[in-house]
């Protein structure tokens, strides 16, 4: 046999050997794949956490990281007088900033001490600034031009400027404070406006900053060809107001004169026009300076016109008298026998302690009488009486367009017995404020129509010169022939001999005023009854058969004799003053 030939069974053995020996390429393929699959299962969960769990926390971070964005400020909208002065205006300053990352560490303290006396800064404050790790820092905010441009000509890397404006109020002629302070009121550091209209229209004269955002690298410099993305600002409204700004002057001189020589703790003096409602002067002394109001006393801020709740007095009087002319309870030659009166165990007085006996209802409104008032609430009946201060607005807000108005709502009528009534018809035991005063009265010299008083005449876009005016609100309260009756009647307090407001007759115009006196003692605090302060006050209008205006003074605890401690001594002349000057101003014919 051949040793070299095998038999094909010793083949097929052979060739299975070879076979069970070989590696299991097929095995190890399966396994190859799935370790492939693995990695790409783990690296797809990454990205998944990455872009998708992770996206938008990781972008932002990047972009914080590598973006800088300045806030383009809006420039707030003036306030301009009826002709068009401006009363509130804006001056442009400038906001110092720094990137620290393009100033070298070794040149920082020789730039701290260039820019340290120029900010009026200490170098220590600067270096505070150079060592932050963001690329951005504030190191001094309204800067005047001049300081700009001192910075500029330093010409030092990282240092610039952001132009800025600053709110600026004309001066009063009252030393120390600004004009009309608080009815405008003021704008704080932080750009937002704090009582009065800067308050009230805030947001419509802020307007809506922009800012721009500029990529950088990781050392913070601009990439070259990275994309600025700039949301320009949405600049402010203008005011445009019915304010007067003569009048305003005259006001403000003669109020502060008043409450200097009267002792007072303070006074209010408001003008409206009649028909309109439009506020024409609003005076308050003492006052701030709103130029400089980090520095002045807070409780200045107040505007007492619409802050201060009070107790109103005899001008409460006119409100009292409309609602009886109205339901013809009486006419003013009715004749009362007026006398002190007893009301549940309190002894009711007048002013001089002393029963008069019988007079008409125009002499009780003349000597300004608490009795004849209680008599006059009893022929109009309680509920009629009740409604009527409601009519008038007594215990709700005015609606004026001033931040701060408040309002002390009247009680329920279910809860009023008899002293209540009898003391709240010559203006005792319930609140209001010196505006609600002001805007019922006015309702008698407006013919019966009371109209929400307002200080803004109209918002303009001064970009479109879209212009929107102020329409306020009116309601008929009383007949006009009620309302013409009482203005006759008011003309009377002033021009009858021996009447109480005889102190704002004016020659020539003694016809043509109307008004009404008022005393209110100061409650003492926790129903302790009432104490020695009292507040003085005069409202009137004119010329009564065709009124142009209705103005109210109110002095705060005078402190004079207290023999004359009376609306009718004190505030009176006040009104006659400035009424003067407006006759002369506005041409009013007798």
């Amino acid at each position: 046999m051949n040793p070299r030939r095998r038999s094909p069974e010793s083949a097929r053995t052979a060739h299975a050997r070879a076979i069970g020996n070989a590696p299991d390429l097929r095995r190890r393929g399966l396994w190859l794949v799935l370790a492939f699959l693995a990695m790409a299962t783990a690296v797809f969960g990454r990205l998944v956490q990455i872009q998708v769990i992770q996206g938008k926390t990781l972008a932002a971070a990047a972009a914080a990281s590598h973006t800088t964005s300045i806030t383009l400020p809006a420039t707030r909208g003036v306030i301009l007088d009826r002709d068009g002065r401006v009363l509130v205006s804006n001056v442009q300053v400038f906001d110092v900033f720094v990137d620290p990352a393009l100033v070298a560490t070794s040149d920082r303290a020789q730039v701290a001490g260039q820019l340290a006396p120029i900010l009026q800064l200490t170098a220590a404050q600067v270096m505070h600034a150079l060592n932050q790790p963001n690329q951005f820092d504030y190191l001094a905010k309204g800067v005047s031009q001049d300081v700009n441009d001192r910075l500029q000509a330093l010409g030092l890397s990282g240092v610039g400027t952001i132009p800025s404006e600053q709110t600026v109020y004309e001066p009063s002629p009252v030393p120390g404070i600004s004009f009309a302070a608080n009815l405008l009121g003021f704008v704080n550091g932080n750009g937002t406006g704090q009582y009065g209209l800067e308050g009230y229209y805030n947001s419509v004269l802020s307007g809506i900053n922009g800012h721009e955002s500029t990529l950088t690298d990781v050392n913070g410099n601009a990439i070259i060809l990275g994309q600025q993305q700039k949301v320009p600002a949405q600049n402010g409204d203008n005011l445009e107001l019915g304010l007067d700004s003569q009048i305003q002057y005259w006001a403000e001189l003669a109020l502060a004169n008043g409450v200097n020589s009267s002792h007072s703790s303070s006074g209010t003096l408001m003008i409206m026009d009649t028909k309109t409602g439009a506020i024409d002067a609003w005076a308050q002394y003492p006052s701030y300076n709103a130029n400089d109001f980090a520095t002045a006393d807070i409780a200045d801020f107040r505007d007492l016109a619409v802050t201060q709740p009070y107790e109103p007095g005899s001008i409460m009087k006119v409100i009292t008298f409309a609602g009886g002319l109205n339901h013809n309870a009486f006419t003013p030659s009715t004749v009362i026998d007026e006398k002190q009166q007893r009301i549940d165990g309190y002894l009711i007085h007048d002013w001089d302690r002393k029963s008069h006996g019988d007079i008409t209802m125009q002499w009780v409104l003349d000597d300004s009488l608490n009795n004849g008032a209680i008599d006059a609430t009893r022929m109009e009946g309680d509920n009629n009486f009740y409604n009527n201060l409601l009519a008038f607005g007594i215990g709700a807000p005015t609606g004026i367009d001033l931040a701060g108005e408040v309002n002390d709502p009247l009680a329920p009528e279910s809860s009023w017995n008899a002293l209540r009534y009898a003391e709240a018809s010559f203006g005792q035991g319930l609140v209001t404020t010196p505006v609600e005063m002001l805007a019922a009265v006015n309702a008698v010299a407006n013919g019966g129509v009371w109209v929400q008083p307002h200080v803004v005449d109209a918002v303009v876009n001064p970009n479109t010169g879209k212009t929107t005016p102020f329409v306020p609100t009116t309601r008929r309260v009383i007949s006009a022939t009620a309302a013409a009756t009482l203005a006759k009647m008011m003309v009377g307090v002033v021009n009858d001999a021996g009447a109480e407001g005889k102190r704002a007759k004016i020659p020539g115009y003694s016809m043509e005023i109307a008004g009404k006196t008022g005393t209110a003692q100061v409650a003492l605090p926790n129903g302790g009854g009432y104490g020695p302060n009292v507040v003085a006050s005069f409202v009137g209008f004119m010329p009564a058969t065709d009124p142009q205006f209705t103005m109210m003074v109110v002095l705060n605890n005078p402190q004079v004799n207290p023999a004359n401690r009376f609306g009718s001594i004190l505030a009176a002349p006040i009104w006659k003053q400035v009424a003067e000057m407006m006759i002369d101003d506005w041409r009013i014919e007798p």
